[in-house]
């Protein structure tokens, strides 16, 4: 999941080389914390969060469905 996250997010940046993505898990949650560049922040995120949304979107689809758990990603600036 990672790899695709990090598909998805590299070609909307300015800095693809600031992109990077951790997972941790516990018994009912995974979460993903997405690092970009402060100044592709906007990007990422896109008007009304629509980016982001679709990005989580596509990562629930795939993740919390085959383990059964609640998929969160985090967007944070590096």
């Amino acid at each position: 999941m990672r790899e695709l996250i990090e598909t998805i997010v590299k070609p909307l940046v300015d800095h693809p080389e600031a992109v990077s993505v951790e997972r941790s898990e516990n018994d009912r949650v995974i979460t993903y914390r997405l690092f970009v560049h402060k100044d592709d922040m906007g990007k990422v995120i896109g008007k009304q969060g629509r980016v982001a949304k679709a990005i989580r979107t596509v990562t629930y689809a795939g993740a919390g469905v085959q383990q059964q758990k609640r998929t969160v990603i985090e967007i944070v600036d590096q």
